[in-house]
């Protein structure tokens, strides 16, 4: 049995890291209301407190003057402060644990439940909570005793509150539960003990050693990214990184071949253009040789620990580069990988397609080519026909991305296709 059956969150410092978009919205309201000339530090006192109260506190305003700031505020965050916003890293692991082991979620914030669900399903975590209490677009007081009172599951018999300002520690205790202070959001740890906090959070890791006592960590997520040379994966996967930190998942980035010290040395051996003699079995066993050192060396301890490692090219670039296009076959090849793998494979792949003419005409205008980036076009062509091929044997486990759009279309298409994966865990 573990020591809760049902934990309420805090929004603002706890779920999310939200203080670039309250402190936009703040000072967008700000100046609307004539206040120009401040010191733009003063609207980090924004974070947590309700905001009614805030503007009267912080900018000395009267009842009238601080509803009409509250909507300026809640016009500008409508429109861009809800977005300027990234989940706590290891948060969507902790609640999939939770939800795993049985325990209810609820949210409790003081922030309109309409940006709160909105915040929430733009993260993928709307999907982990039972339940959801916030106050209503025309509300400019929150009282977080009620709305703790309020986000209390029925039946639940060993409640806790979970939030990193006085206020969520005080409203868990006005119910009569346990309480917990986060101390990576936005409050000290002298605030959180004097109000009487249970239990004090370092960070996330340690929040769930609380909350799940003796549960070990989930496995994390092994992402592949494939496709021809001048297909545009590269300036891709930075971006798709960034993505996936957002959303609080702890991101680790690799590339085949290569990886470490080892891998990198056979890929600065298999890719120089003063080896054109090297025949297809040396090239495909000198990939396999280093995929069996990345696999040991960096791939499976990122996924014991839970990170998602994004690989820049996994052995499905050895079975279309060897196999299909230097003619030793895809199957011969992966037979070979085997060993190298063991077993270890992507648990989704994201093959960025283009045709083999407009990838080649991409290279040939960024930088020097190496040994592989030289081959001729029908070379290139058989990797493409390779890849369709793949695409086609495992479809469950390869996303096919159009490559030849432009490159903020490419970044929204996987950005969704990952997120529709990931939201599957």
């Amino acid at each position: 049995m573990f020591p809760y059956d049902a934990v309420l969150f805090d929004l603002d410092g706890t779920l999310t890291e939200s203080a670039p978009g309250i402190m936009r919205s703040a000072g967008y309201a700000a100046r609307k209301m004539g206040y120009a000339d401040f010191d733009p530090e003063v609207l980090r006192r924004f974070i947590g407190p309700p905001l009614f109260e805030s503007f009267q506190q912080i900018f000395g305003m009267d009842n009238e003057q601080a509803a009409q700031a509250v909507e300026y505020y809640r016009e500008d965050f409508d429109a861009v402060g809800w977005s300027v916003n990234a989940v706590y890293t290891g948060i969507p692991v902790l609640l999939r644990s939770l939800k795993r082991q049985g325990i209810r979620v609820c949210l409790a914030t003081a922030k309109p439940i309409v940006f709160a669900e909105r915040i929430l399903r733009y993260f993928g975590l709307w999907r982990f909570f039972d339940r959801a209490v916030g106050i209503t677009m025309s509300d400019h007081h929150a009282d977080k005793a009620s709305i703790v009172r309020d986000a209390l599951p029925e039946g639940c018999e060993r409640p806790v509150m979970v939030g990193d300002r006085h206020y969520d520690i005080t409203g868990g205790r006005q119910n009569g539960i346990d309480t917990i202070g986060v101390l990576y959001g936005y409050g000290s740890k002298a605030e959180l003990v004097n109000a009487g906090a249970t239990h004090i959070a370092e960070n996330v890791d340690a929040l769930q050693r609380i909350l799940l006592p003796g549960v070990k960590a989930e496995a994390g997520f092994f992402l592949s990214i494939e496709g021809l040379d001048g297909s545009g994966k590269s300036s891709q996967i930075e971006r798709l990184c960034e993505h996936l930190r957002a959303r609080g998942y702890d991101v680790l980035r690799s590339r085949e071949p290569g990886g470490c010290p080892i891998a990198e040395e056979i890929r600065r051996l298999v890719l120089d253009p003063a080896y054109g003699e090297m025949c297809a079995q040396t090239e495909a066993l000198l990939y396999a040789a280093g995929r069996a050192q990345h696999v040991r060396q960096v791939v499976r301890p990122a996924l014991e620990a839970g990170k998602v490692l994004v690989c820049d090219r996994f052995v499905d670039s050895s079975a279309v580069y060897q196999g299909a296009a230097r003619g030793l076959g895809l199957d011969a090849v992966m037979e070979m990988n085997a060993p190298a793998i063991d077993g270890t494979m992507p648990d989704a792949t994201l093959y960025f397609a283009v045709e083999p003419q407009t990838a080649m005409t991409r290279r040939s205008s960024e930088r020097a080519l190496d040994r592989i980036e030289q081959e001729k076009l029908g070379f290139h062509t058989r990797v493409y026909e390779a890849y369709e091929e793949l695409a086609r044997r495992a479809p469950a486990r390869i996303v096919r991305i159009d490559a030849s759009q432009s490159i903020d279309a490419i970044a929204r298409d996987a950005a969704a296709a990952v997120d529709a994966v990931m939201d599957r865990l």
